[in-house]
């Protein structure tokens, strides 16, 4: 979680930076360096802000005192024709498309020369290139069938302390 402070007048200072009180006093750029005490005797209050949400899926902003202000975006697309927002689910799914995409251009040259002179597809390949599809779909299926933010939240790939993975977006298989 990253600090903010604030001097005697609510203005934001930062570590480094040299700044001035209310009396018209400049004080040192090594201010951080000062006693807890001396902070406090200066006017200065740490703000300590709480990590944010993801922002794919939340809405934030800061208030004054650290907080998080969230709002969970819609899942669902809203509007319509050139006033349609794509919801969470929606992006998640383009982003889904996207990647398989650019995963299986690595391999086309292999379909390219297929085409050309029928020159087989290594079995590697076309295993590869299968089983990205059979995920894509997997991950597709998924995002469709996540009730709400928290759902989708846990689609995501992470790894807890001990090294065990959870979640199935972006897992893609590696090629042999």
């Amino acid at each position: 979680m990253a600090s903010i402070y604030t001097c005697c007048h609510g203005k934001n200072i930062r570590p480094g930076r040299p700044w001035i009180d209310e009396n018209g006093i400049q004080h040192p750029s090594n201010w951080q360096l000062w006693s807890n005490a001396e902070k406090v005797a200066a006017g200065i209050t740490e703000i300590v802000q709480q990590s944010p949400p993801d922002s794919r899926l939340y809405t934030w902003s800061y208030n004054a005192n650290g907080t998080v202000n969230s709002t969970a975006k819609s899942l669902a697309d809203t509007g319509s024709g050139a006033s349609l927002i794509l919801g969470v689910k929606s992006q998640l799914k383009l982003d889904v498309k996207s990647q398989q995409g650019s995963l299986l251009a690595q391999t086309d040259w292999a379909i390219v020369r297929k085409a050309d002179n029928s020159t087989a597809i290594p079995s590697n390949i076309q295993t590869w290139r299968n089983a990205i599809r059979t995920k894509a779909t997997a991950m597709d299926s998924a995002i469709d069938g996540a009730a709400n933010t928290a759902a989708v939240a846990a689609l995501f790939l992470s790894w807890d302390s001990d090294g065990n993975k959870t979640g199935i977006l972006y897992d893609w298989p590696e090629l042999d």
